[in-house]
């Protein structure tokens, strides 16, 4: 289910001003694609889509042949998860500001702060991150979220609900995002990971290993952690099995590299 090492993200060295592109590149070719099988004009044209989301029901507008883009706004299209009123649309339990989100990726292609390619140094950096971090930092990276009652990682809420949406190159996206932030609590790197344990499938493992990988790398600031002490002893999640496991092929690709080397065994 996961894989066994843990590289390390890549670090540059002196900062150089960069030549950046926009992962928008791809991703925005495939919506185009998807937007010009559309009768001509019905993205300008199309009907207004109102949606009500929020235990505040915030209002957001979209057009619907943009909201069709995902499978599951086509359904809800067809009258299966309309509220009381025709054209409106009621998602009581997703975040606004996340939301949000998706609406910019859905007109844009991606959502702020925007995935930028520096090609000069290869690297992938964030829209408005430090330049001192080479690109990386606390950019928007966390969300009060009313369900949980607590702060979460931005990027794992966008994940989750672009799985419930069926927006696959979306969940791509913030997941490559996440993995550009730093300085976050630990408290809301283990509540996040809750929150991607009991939001997604067991089959999509993907951002379940990017927080096992993370725990694994910050092992020294975790292992201290009054917050992890008691996450694991309350339990409750597979979050803590799925860990231990990590942690045991972690260490069996030391022994192994060890064992090349020399004889011995742990």
């Amino acid at each position: 289910m996961f894989k066994r090492s843990f590289p390390s993200k890549d670090r540059a060295g002196k900062v150089t001003k960069p030549t950046k592109t926009s992962f928008r590149g791809s991703t925005k070719h495939k919506m185009q694609q998807q937007l010009e099988s559309f009768p001509l004009g019905s993205t300008l044209t199309s009907p207004i889509i109102t949606l009500v989301v929020g235990k505040d029901r915030r209002l957001f507008a979209c057009h619907q042949d943009v909201l069709s883009l995902s499978p599951f706004f086509t359904n809800a299209l067809k009258g299966q998860f309309y509220g009381s009123n025709m054209g409106t649309i009621e998602l009581p339990e997703e975040e606004p500001e996340v939301f949000s989100s998706v609406l910019e990726y859905l007109y844009k292609a991606d959502y702020y702060p925007r995935l930028l390619h520096d090609k000069k140094r290869n690297i992938w950096t964030l829209e408005d991150a430090p330049a001192d971090k080479q690109g990386r930092g606390s950019v928007e990276s966390t969300v009060y979220h009313n369900g949980v009652g607590g702060v979460l990682l931005k990027d794992t809420v966008i994940y989750c609900t672009a799985d419930k949406f069926g927006l696959d190159e979306l969940k791509r996206l913030a997941l490559r995002k996440q993995g550009l932030q730093m300085g976050i609590q630990v408290d809301v790197i283990l509540r996040s990971a809750r929150y991607a344990y009991e939001n997604t499938p067991d089959r999509d493992a993907k951002l379940r290993a990017h927080f096992l990988a993370l725990i694994i790398r910050s092992r020294k600031t975790f292992k201290r952690s009054g917050t992890m002490q008691m996450e694991m002893e309350i339990g409750g999640s597979k979050l803590f099995f799925d860990l231990f496991v990590a942690m045991c092929n972690h260490i069996d690709d030391i022994v192994d590299l060890t064992n090349a080397g020399s004889p011995k065994s742990l």
